[in-house]
């Protein structure tokens, strides 16, 4: 295919140099009086189509990076088929013009190709919106709050306050975990307590501990049970709902209290032992 656009044979390159000499030797007043008003013609049907397009963006209340990227393109596709149109009138023919922009496009996007992947990325990010700014996502690989959707690349911030650029083309080939999107989490915890001590005493402190907290909702009620028989412990199951802000508080503050209030009623978390015999030869 490649080699079809690029057979321009001589014979149609120079005709199309005399057919374009021959029309500036023909020029006169009135053949620039028509390039000009052919390319003023141009210019204002552009700008009535750009904010065309713009209000028709804002009325669709939609993202500034797409709307940006979408207003460059635009522009450009209208500045080539005004120069089409331009030299079509100066007697440039359309096959050659054409050929020669499909050997300057080919090129340009193998360069490019990287680039290009990332954009539609982007578009693909900025119409599906599966995250905004001020967002913790996890996406790419990272984990993060977004600060600014670009075309090329979406910036994080992490934990540690440290930004990373995440290129769009892998995030939209891969899975998006939006913790900010719903008003509330669950928080989900796992404690072990020994066998020596009562199921329903260590559900009752666990929930005491949960009930006094003043993150955690009510509705749905929290939910303690017995989740599994292991061999040398009972794991019990926490399940608490809170607004999405306070997850991480609530997350901490109950390993913490639930961890004291064991110690208080004397409830044993057991943690794997190592006995070590030592046999002695006669």
């Amino acid at each position: 295919m490649l080699t079809n656009i690029t057979n321009i044979s001589p014979e149609e390159a120079e005709e199309t140099i005399q057919t374009v000499t021959g029309f500036f030797s023909n020029l006169n007043l009135q053949k620039i009086i028509t390039i000009v008003l052919l390319f003023v013609g141009c210019l204002v049907v552009m700008k009535v189509v750009l904010k065309l397009t713009d209000r028709a963006f804002q009325r669709l209340e939609m993202e500034k990076s797409l709307h940006t990227f979408i207003h460059a393109a635009l522009r450009v596709i209208l500045w080539l088929i005004t120069l089409c149109i331009v030299l079509d009138y100066v007697g440039v023919p359309m096959t050659s013009l054409v050929a020669v922009l499909s050997v300057v496009g080919l090129a340009v996007s193998l360069a490019i190709q990287g680039t290009l992947s990332n954009l539609a990325g982007g578009i693909q990010v900025l119409v599906s919106k599966p995250f905004k700014a001020g967002d913790f996502v996890e996406a790419g690989g990272v984990s993060g709050t977004v600060k600014e959707v670009g075309l090329a690349y979406t910036k994080l911030s992490t934990i540690d306050n440290k930004v990373i650029s995440v290129p769009n083309g892998q995030i939209s080939t891969e899975k998006i975990i939006n913790y900010s999107t719903a008003e509330q989490r669950r928080v989900d915890l796992k404690f072990d307590a020994s066998y020596d001590n009562n199921t329903d005493q260590v559900i009752a402190v666990i929930k005491g501990v949960v009930g006094a907290h003043p993150k955690a909702l009510f509705t749905p009620e929290p939910f303690v049970r017995v989740s599994a028989y292991k061999d040398s412990s009972i794991e019990y199951s926490i399940r608490v709902w809170c607004a999405t802000d306070d997850y991480w508080d609530l997350y901490y503050d109950l390993l913490d209290q639930i961890k004291k209030a064991f110690d208080q009623a004397g409830i044993e978390i057991p943690y794997n032992h190592l006995n070590v015999h030592v046999i002695q030869e006669k």
